[in-house]
């Protein structure tokens, strides 16, 4: 029975010959795309280098280098004003954490469960504080606490901090449960389990990759944020960066280099901390 489907027949002189080893495409477009790439990675990574190398040199100003030395390292940890400032980071960014946490948990839980009047207007304000500048959000913060007469200090830290870090814990604790088997909660529930233990048991452990990546990124956030703490920083509670800002007025000094590579790497173990927890939690799964 002939077939109506045009047949394509290869001659000797017509087979697909393979590409031979070894040789690639070197056109001008792909060598431009490649150039392109370079440059973009020279232009972010470049200027830490320089930073990171400039925090090891023995001269105290300018952009030559005369030689190596830890001479300020040494000085930074015997400044007081900077320990002081480093533990006032740490402890906001502690307390901060833990509430953005706890309420961007339980939010991203109620907004994927539930549904009420006004749940896409919620939806959408919660999205707000990513997308606003944060020269706005502090000063709408710093307006507001001074319009209900709150005093500036560690009380408006941690609360702004909240503020905008919470949102980042909703997102991630939310693509977790876009992915989440309720299932496993119906089975438990069918088991006798009430809710409560339904969720310590069995959502909350299943949530705890994406819980433990919101907190290290709402960490990490309030640790190197400048702008809102700037704004709303009291008298005797002043954060490592906006400590670095008032020196940096000054002229930068190798003293601050070593400050700002200390910071990087801190928030660069932050990240790598993360990815590691999510790589153990699939394979597990």
């Amino acid at each position: 029975m002939a077939s109506n489907s045009p047949v394509i027949l290869l001659g000797e002189r017509d087979e697909i010959q393979p590409r031979p080893r070894g040789k690639t495409n070197t056109s001008p477009g792909k060598f431009g795309l490649m150039l392109f790439t370079l440059m973009t990675f020279a232009f972010l990574y470049v200027p830490i280098i320089v930073l990171i190398a400039f925090s090891f040199n023995s001269a105290r100003s300018g952009a030559m280098w005369q030689g190596f030395t830890l001479n300020w390292y040494e000085r930074m940890f015997s400044n007081t004003r900077i320990i002081e400032s480093a533990g006032t980071s740490l402890i906001v960014a502690l307390l901060s954490t833990i509430g953005a946490v706890v309420i961007g948990t339980l939010t991203a839980v109620a907004m994927e469960r539930f549904q009420f009047r006004g749940r896409a207007l919620w939806d959408g304000l919660l999205y707000m504080p990513v997308i606003i500048p944060e020269i706005v959000a502090g000063i709408s913060l710093l307006l507001f606490f001074a319009f209900v007469q709150i005093e500036r200090g560690l009380f408006t830290l941690v609360v702004s901090h909240i503020a905008f870090s919470m949102p980042f814990v909703y997102l991630t604790v939310r693509a977790r449960l876009a992915d989440f088997d309720r299932s496993i909660e119906e089975a438990a529930q069918d088991l006798g389990a009430n809710e409560w233990r339904t969720f310590t048991r069995i959502t909350l452990p299943l949530l705890m990759p994406g819980v433990v990546s919101g907190a290290l990124l709402a960490f990490t956030l309030s640790l190197d944020d400048f702008m809102i703490s700037f704004f709303v920083n009291g008298k005797g509670w002043q954060t490592l960066p906006v400590y670095i800002w008032g020196q940096i007025r000054k002229g930068v000094t190798p003293e601050i280099n070593a400050i700002s590579t200390l910071m990087l790497v801190f928030s660069i173990a932050l990240v790598v901390l993360s990815q590691l927890l999510q790589r153990r939690e699939k394979k597990r799964e």
